[in-house]
């Protein structure tokens, strides 16, 4: 992985971007897509827990969905995280990550919950690299079995817990 590039604005989403996010969901191949009008409601909603990363032009080629935990108000709960295809392996999604826990780490989270689908080895890799740059605890346990999926066949999710960072003891 190389570092993100210079010109990389990390920013949070605003409601026209929807369409953008959908789209990136779209064509991960990866993502379970939700509706284009939940997008939409993300990014007026949940744009203060949420980011996105714009290239030169301003047009959205990555994001990072997530809200605040409301019985768990240190703990940001990642939804999702999608790159372009051409823009992946440049460190983009890990720079919006540092970006968005930087932002949080400010109304006081320093904890950040994920699943992650077995097998999905860029999520994985993601998530661990953030624990160690960060020196934070990571654990991880099945929170939803595949058996509770009513659209089957779904994978288990894995939860990942990690926190709190070594970054916010400093604060």
């Amino acid at each position: 992985m190389t570092a993100a590039p210079a010109d990389l604005l990390i920013d949070r989403p605003a409601t026209a971007d929807g369409a953008a996010l959908w789209r990136l969901a779209k064509d991960s191949k990866t993502l379970d897509l939700n509706s284009s009008y939940s997008y939409l409601l993300w990014c007026r909603d949940f744009a203060g827990t949420s980011a996105v990363a714009r290239g030169a032009d301003g047009t959205p080629i990555g994001f990072i969905t997530g809200y605040v935990r409301p019985d768990r108000p240190d703990t940001l709960l990642v939804w999702q995280v999608a790159v372009d295809s051409a823009h992946r392996g440049h460190g983009i999604a890990a720079a919006l990550l540092d970006g968005l826990t930087a932002r949080l780490a400010e109304s006081g989270v320093n904890r950040i919950e994920t699943t992650i689908t077995p097998g999905n080895t860029a999520s994985e890799r993601l998530f661990t690299s953030y624990a160690e740059r960060h020196g934070a605890h990571l654990t991880r346990e099945v929170l939803f079995p595949a058996e509770l999926f009513p659209d089957a066949p779904h994978d288990s999710e894995v939860l990942y817990r990690i926190g709190p960072s070594a970054d916010s003891h400093a604060h």
